[in-house]
């Protein structure tokens, strides 16, 4: 069975027993969290889909570990007008493993 979540602005397709690393969440690492901003859950034939959420629909999750991904650089130039400007971005995530999906 997989479910389709909501966190942090993004959607996620998960199943049961999948890391996957998320927009940070406060949370401790060993941390049990809850998304209940489910919109799909099925298998097969029988899927369920919410409008735009499911009633009662919870996918639960251990916090694994929290970090930081690549650096990003993000460049701004301008022709002919001797402008240019280098930055650079890293973002936080934190990794979770989900334990239970409950329709």
């Amino acid at each position: 069975m997989y479910a389709v979540i909501m966190t942090g602005g993004k959607q996620y397709r998960v199943r049961e027993g999948d890391k996957i690393k998320i927009e940070r969440l406060v949370a401790e690492e060993g941390a049990s969290v809850d998304f209940d901003r489910v919109l799909m859950v099925g298998e097969g034939e029988d899927v369920k889909i919410g409008t735009p959420f499911l009633e009662g629909g919870k996918v639960t999750a251990t916090v694994v570990d929290h970090g930081r991904r690549d650096k990003i650089k993000v460049i701004k130039f301008k022709r002919r007008k001797n402008y240019r400007k280098q930055m650079g971005h890293r973002q936080y995530f934190t990794q979770i493993e989900i334990t239970g999906i409950d329709a």
